[in-house]
């Protein structure tokens, strides 16, 4: 399965995987924040007025804030939402989120993080998240790992995923190319962002999405959780080296 995914990339794109970088997301890869998260919007959502199941916010995981509303004001009042609307939206979504306990790390994703350093790759964080609670606890469960000047947050880019933008800009902090990284992913809009921004993707379900979902929209490889990845990093790395 590692070695046909590997080999149809390679043959697709024409160029064999040089690996120098691994770029990750957060929410849902290296912290379990999507249950919060979810919840989050759809307290928000539906004291707002608008229909909606949680579980379907799974499917705007990574986006900005402005794609996600847009979602239901397009739905209800046929318009996107004013920025003003959308900073008074956030925020009341933000203040739900912080409200719940504190997300715990992904389990394995410390010994994930720690066998791509050890490998001399360079870790860089890619996410649609501002939330600022959650980006300062990476140095605290994940000591060493990631440099700020490695990571691309909300505040950094102009389209959030499924544009291609975040992971381009992860490219660009790393110096490296497409076919010099891979990305972990587990939601189906990261996936579309990277698999746009032509980086070999693995997604790793750790949430309620159909794996078809993620097969759909392009990963190249697809795994149960982050376990699952770090029991086949070394083939996977070995496949590649």
């Amino acid at each position: 399965m590692i070695k046909n995914a590997i080999e149809k990339y390679q043959q697709e794109k024409g160029k064999k995987i040089q690996l120098k970088a691994v770029l990750f997301d957060m929410d849902g890869v290296l912290f379990d924040s999507m249950p919060n998260h979810t919840q989050a919007w759809h307290q928000t959502m539906t004291e707002l007025g608008f229909r909606c199941s949680r579980d379907e916010f799974y499917l705007y995981e990574g986006a900005t804030s402005s794609y996600t509303i847009n979602r239901y004001y397009h739905r209800v009042h046929g318009r996107n939402v004013s920025e003003e609307e959308r900073k008074t939206i956030y925020h009341r979504k933000t203040l739900h989120f912080n409200a719940l306990p504190i997300a715990d790390p992904m389990p394995y994703a410390l010994e994930v993080l720690n066998s791509v350093k050890a490998a001399g790759l360079i870790p860089v964080l890619v996410t649609g998240s501002g939330q600022k609670s959650l980006l300062d606890r990476l140095n605290k469960h994940f000591p060493g790992i990631f440099e700020q000047e490695l990571m691309v947050t909300a505040y950094d880019v102009h389209h959030g995923k499924p544009h291609p933008e975040p992971y381009l800009l992860g490219l660009k902090k790393a110096g490296v190319e497409p076919h010099e990284a891979i990305v972990v992913e587990n939601a189906p809009l990261g996936v579309q962002a990277a698999v746009a921004a032509g980086i070999f993707t693995v997604a790793v379900n750790t949430g309620p999405i159909e794996d078809a979902i993620l097969l759909k929209d392009g990963a190249n490889l697809l795994l149960q959780s982050m376990e699952e990845l770090y029991r086949n990093w070394e083939d996977i790395f070995s496949t590649i080296k």
